[in-house]
């Protein structure tokens, strides 16, 4: 039998390694205890896998097989891993599996007809522009064709889809999937493990509820997830993503996109020239890939990283790491206990906070820690470390240059900046003789000293 399977990213499950194409077997199917377990509802796959940490597959189980009272949840001795389904692709066979089990009660196929299916397991549909569908009930399907069409799906395991320009489709209740398809479509999901799904230009998906995940395919598409572990992405040219809720993640693929992802541990990344991503909350990942892209971590332990020239890297919060890979870069890390790094020419990387590390690779940079005891490295011979901060330290490779500040202050009130007092600054350059090569160097009143 045809079901769906949610797996770690590295295709593992419950420690077990599967990989694609391939085919395996145990010797028993107890339902939550041995066994190969999928489930035959795409969307209830969320109850078990967060849509933003996992992966999904389509299975077919065979042999001794045994289902699940409460859930669609299916335990097979035999398994065999087919093609990996996108979270669009789970919406669509979502909304197949739910008509294929319901009973048509009404339709409508004229211009601006409306069609009604109340009960569990109705089917409503409407086809021609302007036409309306609803389905109440638990497992109902709802489908509206032709443009301007609306359809709404309200129950438990609900499906709606409404085909055509302008469209507007909505789920709400527990495990429901929506789907949008065509230019300015909107599709929305309200409840736990719902799914959405946008397809077409300036197309708009969100999914509000835990384990939510919504799609929006297409040019200046918007996608939103807001729950906790919810996933969302935007795929094409001036998308938009965005993730609400610990543990989310957002996506936005292609040139000018935007993606942000609020909440504890949560990931964002824009792929893309000119793309633009956020990670807020603690340990929160923001990545950006492309020329002049800018990545910003805000919140204890993120992490920040723009790959490409141009690109701007921002981390705010203590345990922050940021990160610039390409010519021009910038990288900044703010907060105590952080680390920037610049990586191509001219790149620039700035550590500030107590304790902060920054570091330069690549023709031109220069990096700089302003804070106490910071720590700055460059490795490139036309390259500037500053340390400008209370005790800090620098070193680089022969022929850069370190920059050093000479402050006096109070030792027991370090942080009080207030108290502290310049008495001078020094530059040197690193000979191998006077100043030894990768070698950390302070300065302390007045004489530049090994630190």
């Amino acid at each position: 039998m045809k079901t769906y399977k949610g797996f770690n990213k590295d295709m593992t499950c419950r420690g077990f390694q599967y990989e694609e194409g391939k085919s395996y077997e145990e010797k028993e199917a107890i339902i939550c205890e041995t066994g190969f377990h999928a489930c035959e509802y795409p969307l209830a796959c969320f109850k078990y896998y967060r849509p933003s940490e996992s992966i999904f597959h389509v299975v077919e189980q065979d042999g001794k097989i045994s289902k699940h009272n409460d859930d669609s949840k299916v335990v097979s001795t035999k398994i065999k891993i087919g093609t990996e389904i996108s979270i669009s692709g789970l919406v669509k066979a979502a909304i197949e599996y739910t008509k294929e089990r319901t009973k048509t009660e009404n339709d409508s196929d004229s211009n601006y007809g409306a069609s009604n299916a109340t009960g569990n397991y109705g089917a409503s549909n409407a086809t021609g522009s302007c036409g309306a569908s609803s389905a109440t009930g638990d497992c109902g399907a709802s489908s509206a064709t032709g443009n301007y069409g609306a359809s709404n799906a309200t129950g438990n395991y609900g499906a709606s889809s409404v085909t055509g320009y302008c469209g507007a489709s909505s789920a709400t209740g527990d495990c429901g999937a929506s789907s949008a398809t065509g230019n300015r479509g909107a599709s929305s999901t309200t409840g736990y493990c719902g799914a959405s799904s946008a397809t077409g230009n300036c197309g708009a998906s969100s999914a509000t509820g835990d384990c939510g995940a919504s799609s929006a395919t297409g040019d200046c598409g918007t996608s939103s997830a807001t729950g906790d572990c919810g996933a969302s992405s935007a795929t094409g040219y001036c998308g938009a993503s965005s993730a609400t809720g610990d543990y989310g993640a957002s996506n936005a693929t292609g040139n000018y996109g935007a993606s942000s992802v609020t909440g504890y541990c949560g990931a964002s990344s824009a792929t893309g020239d000119c793309g633009a991503s956020s990670a807020t909350g603690n340990r929160g990942a923001s990545s950006t890939t492309g020329d002049c892209g800018a990545s910003s971590a805000t919140g204890y332990c993120g992490a920040s990283s723009a790959t490409g020239d141009c690109g701007a890297s921002s981390a705010t919060g203590n345990y922050g790491a940021s990160s610039a890979t390409g010519n021009y870069g910038a990288s900044s890390a703010t907060g105590d206990y952080g680390t920037s790094s610049a990586t191509g020419y001219k790149g620039a990387s700035s550590a500030t906070g107590d304790y902060g590390t920054s570091y330069v690779t690549g023709n031109c940079g220069v990096s700089s820690a302003t804070g106490y005891k910071g720590n700055s490295k460059v490795d490139n011979p036309e390259s500037i470390a500053v340390a400008w901060g209370y005790h800090s330290k620098a070193k680089g490779v022969i022929g850069s240059y370190l920059v050093f500040a000479d402050w006096k202050g109070n030792e027991k009130n370090y942080w009080i900046q207030d108290e502290w007092h310049l008495q001078g600054a020094k530059m040197v350059r690193v000979d191998g003789i006077n100043v030894k090569e990768n070698v950390w160097y302070t300065l302390k009143n007045g004489e530049l000293i090994e630190a």
